[in-house]
């Protein structure tokens, strides 16, 4: 499956004039800026980025918008709503707004930064992997690399769901060869095949470098911050493909399970490096399905404790993205906004989506955030955070 690029028709996407309201900017992303947006018919909330619309960035941002609108109907990614383009004055740039599911209890990086001793607990990264590899699983399914999962990438909702986020800078893989040869990402969690990309023109990588940056971030998760964090970028990458793979700093803290998953995860030969699929059968992930209602009672809870702690006045306005009726209800607005028809029977947001993106209309999608711009492809990028490289 190809993403089309001339499927995607920026020029006959609405005014997001009326329709939403600008709350506050919650993050950066690929080639543009997110903020937490209101939908005035509605009052819910979506993150909705925002991006000029210049001609050297329109193939990567119609890039972004494939991947989401074909591959977001997924309960680990996040869902994509519908987009519009703000004309600008003369001599100013379009402005496109891509707009989709707000995760209101932020990213994982804000977790770890707000939790005790500023680690998660070891059922928690391992619920958080699994999540993540489930969504990863589904992206490598339909031949799409992310090339950027971080802590900062992965979000989660007030009901502590996980999302993966920011599809800026993911790729679909050739099919015939199943590789790529470009250089992208952010540093400190990038693959080293990726890094010598750039130094060796040869040089290929496949689906595997998203399995060796989850690997940096349970590692994250658990240290607070990526191996090699306290480098500048340039310096971590000329020593990733360089030395031994990253481990987890104390050996008595974590079990055995999670050291060789994060040993499995950071095998330095991609070749050797298992799939999304066969992690999802190391013990790690898999034998802690009996626990995961407790675990998401806990984050939850957690999540819920935090937000008490901070003084937000929109906080009665924050959305579940899990509420049904909410979703449907959102979803169906902004499919009105855009003109798009939506059948009566579609009681879900999935449904509605799968409508919405059966090909009817000509929309496109938000990857979520990504890095400042262009010129900064090394920079971080969050969907709903800081965008420092490590905080």
């Amino acid at each position: 499956m190809s993403f089309g690029l001339d499927d995607v028709d920026l020029a006959t996407l609405k005014d997001p004039a009326g329709i939403f309201e600008l709350v506050e900017v919650v993050g950066n992303g690929t080639y543009g800026q997110v903020h937490k947006g209101r939908h005035n018919k509605t009052g819910q909330l979506a993150a909705i980025k925002i991006m000029d619309v210049t001609e050297d960035e329109e193939e990567e941002i119609r890039l972004e918008i494939n991947v989401l609108r074909k591959y977001s109907n997924h309960r680990n990614i996040a869902t994509y709503y519908g987009a519009f383009i703000k004309k600008g004055f003369p001599g100013q740039e379009d402005q496109l707004w891509l707009v989709m599911e707000f995760c209101g209890a932020g990213s994982i990086t804000d977790l770890v930064k707000t939790s005790k001793n500023k680690t998660l607990k070891e059922e928690w990264i391992a619920f958080i992997c699994r999540e993540v590899l489930n969504g990863v699983s589904h992206l490598h399914q339909h031949r799409v690399i992310h090339r950027d999962i971080k802590g900062q990438n992965v979000l989660l909702t007030d009901n502590a769901e996980v999302k993966l986020v920011d599809f800026g800078v993911s790729a679909q893989l050739d099919r015939t060869i199943g590789r790529r040869n470009t250089f992208i990402g952010t540093p400190y969690w990038m693959a080293p095949e990726v890094i010598v990309c750039d130094e060796q023109p040869d040089a290929t990588y496949d689906n595997r470098c998203d399995l060796w940056s989850i690997g940096i971030t349970a590692i994250e998760m658990a240290e607070s911050a990526p191996p090699l964090c306290d480098m500048h970028p340039m310096r971590a990458l000329f020593l990733i493909p360089r030395s031994d793979p990253p481990r987890l700093k104390s050996k008595k803290a974590w079990s055995k399970r999670f050291h060789n998953f994060t040993h499995t995860c950071l095998l330095k030969d991609y070749h050797r490096r298992p799939t999304a699929d066969q992690l999802l059968q190391h013990e790690f992930v898999r034998d802690m399905k009996s626990n995961e209602r407790k675990i998401r009672i806990e984050l939850k809870d957690f999540i819920d404790r935090m937000r008490k702690r901070r003084i937000d006045p929109e906080d009665d306005f924050t959305f579940s993205a899990s509420d049904e009726e909410d979703d449907t209800q959102l979803a169906r607005a902004i499919a009105d906004d855009m003109g798009v028809r939506t059948g009566a029977e579609s009681s879900t947001l999935r449904r509605n989506l799968t409508l919405m993106q059966g090909g009817s209309y000509n929309v496109d999608v938000p990857g979520l955030q990504a890095e400042p711009r262009r010129h900064s492809r090394h920079g971080s990028s969050s969907a709903q955070v800081s965008s420092a490289f490590c905080a």
